[in-house]
């Protein structure tokens, strides 16, 4: 990134969406210590750590989304690619995004769907009775977040390509 692409872009949506990921994490972990130690050395597990945890890690995935937008961080593959010549670089980049774009309204909008249709039967997690739905609607949220973000740095991208 350069000089001029950091002070166009504030940091501060990253860095929150980073430090609530972190607190997620670390609320995930000290679950789990919470959990081995109660099974293992008190022979009390933590009633519906496994739900806690799988609810946790729903959103640390879905909350990082848009930091990972935004750093345009996505994990890539580019044993072929990485040969093209230069000048077909940017082109390529802005068309993986806009690629991309499309992926990520279509995932945000099926998650909307599918959140509608459990927040209907009322889905609730087995041991602790808690709504799946709430769990959902932030996945299809953040995805859809993702979008504008990946969006602009496709934009970005055939920018530079010009």
């Amino acid at each position: 990134m350069s000089a001029a692409d950091a002070t166009a872009r504030p940091d501060w949506p990253r860095r929150l969406l980073a430090g609530l990921c972190a607190i997620l994490l670390a609320a995930m972990m000290a679950l789990t210590v919470a959990d081995v130690t109660g099974r293992y050395l008190l022979a009390r597990p933590v009633t519906g750590a496994t739900e806690l945890t799988e609810l946790l890690l729903v959103a640390v995935i879905f909350a990082g989304l848009p930091a990972v937008a935004l750093d345009d961080g996505h994990v890539a593959v580019d044993l072929v690619t990485a040969r093209l010549p230069d000048r077909v670089q940017p082109w390529r980049r802005a068309a993986i995004s806009l690629v991309t774009v499309g992926l990520l309204a279509v995932v945000a909008w099926r998650l909307w769907l599918h959140a509608g249709q459990i927040a209907g039967y009322g889905a609730v997690t087995n041991a602790l009775r808690l709504p799946v739905a709430p769990a959902a609607r932030l996945a299809a949220l953040a995805t859809a977040a993702s979008v504008p973000i990946t969006l602009a740095v496709a934009l970005r991208d055939l920018r530079r390509a010009r």
